[in-house]
């Protein structure tokens, strides 16, 4: 099995509700997002998958949430934009637009913090 994983970064708001602590506020972090993919097969060149088009695609996708107050977005208007939320859903849309030919989206982190983050992944 092979796996890469590439690292990019994106600026939102949110707030906890029924959170009762200083998240209960409105805040925002500059998250880091880590996405990993998973394949048992290499190409004819001997990648997985082209680096560039694993960024452009999750570039597209942070686009929904770049610079946005998350607690207004349709997903998140019944659950908290927490970060547990936030990676499941990142997992679910990528997984959407990369999963295909042996290639599948393993495993997504996002840290809100340099000491703190949350990961969804297929179990």
């Amino acid at each position: 099995m092979y796996e890469l994983k590439i690292i990019t970064h994106f600026a939102a708001a949110h707030r906890l509700e029924n959170f009762y602590g200083k998240c209960e506020a409105l805040h925002g972090h500059n998250w880091k997002v880590e996405v990993y993919l998973q394949g048992e097969r290499l190409d004819e060149v001997g990648l997985l998958k082209d680096f560039g088009e694993v960024k452009a695609r999750t570039h597209e996708v942070l686009e929904e949430v770049d610079h946005k107050y998350l607690n207004e977005l349709p997903v998140f208007s019944h659950q908290n934009p927490s970060s547990e939320n936030l990676a499941r859903y990142l997992f679910e849309r990528l997984a959407a637009v990369l999963d295909g030919d042996g290639l599948r989206v393993s495993r997504v982190s996002v840290w809100e913090s340099d000491t703190a983050c949350a990961s969804y992944f297929r179990g």
